[in-house]
């Protein structure tokens, strides 16, 4: 299967504790995540967060809701990584690490991604926006 890794850095004006307390709750990813239009089934179990995001695809007039399989950990105060299981044999697994700054912090995400070959393209595509979105709305939201 193949695999794509790529990442983004930005700069936060506020406290990494701050973003990772957000980061943290499932519920942050609703709009934060162009995608993700719900999140539910939310099971906090030890040091990890499990859940099932609704990720929205439009076709046109059309859409389709793709139930995603979401287990976040936290392996720092400063890093959230959360492996997602897709339908399709697609997985993905993005890793924040938060860096204090004296103006707040530095966000960097990485994030690996493996898919079928016939997906690859569409996959990866739709990844990156997703990637670009959320640092877009963390930099409006901080």
């Amino acid at each position: 299967m193949p695999t794509d890794h790529f990442s983004t850095t930005t700069s936060l004006a506020t406290p990494p504790a701050d973003v990772h307390a957000f980061l943290s709750d499932p519920h942050s990813y609703v709009g934060l995540a162009p995608l993700v239009v719900e999140v539910r089934d939310i099971r906090v179990t030890g040091a990890s967060t499990r859940y099932v995001a609704a990720e929205r695809f439009r076709f046109g007039p059309f859409h389709w809701d793709n139930a995603i399989d979401v287990t976040m950990t936290f392996p720092t105060p400063l890093e959230v990584v959360s492996s997602v299981r897709s339908p399709g044999w697609v997985r993905l697994t993005s890793t924040v690490t938060l860096t204090p700054t004296e103006a707040g912090c530095t966000l960097v995400e990485s994030v690996e991604l493996h898919t079928p070959w016939f997906l690859r393209s569409y996959a990866l595509r739709k990844a990156r926006e997703a990637q670009a979105g959320r640092i877009t709305g963390l930099q409006s939201r901080f």
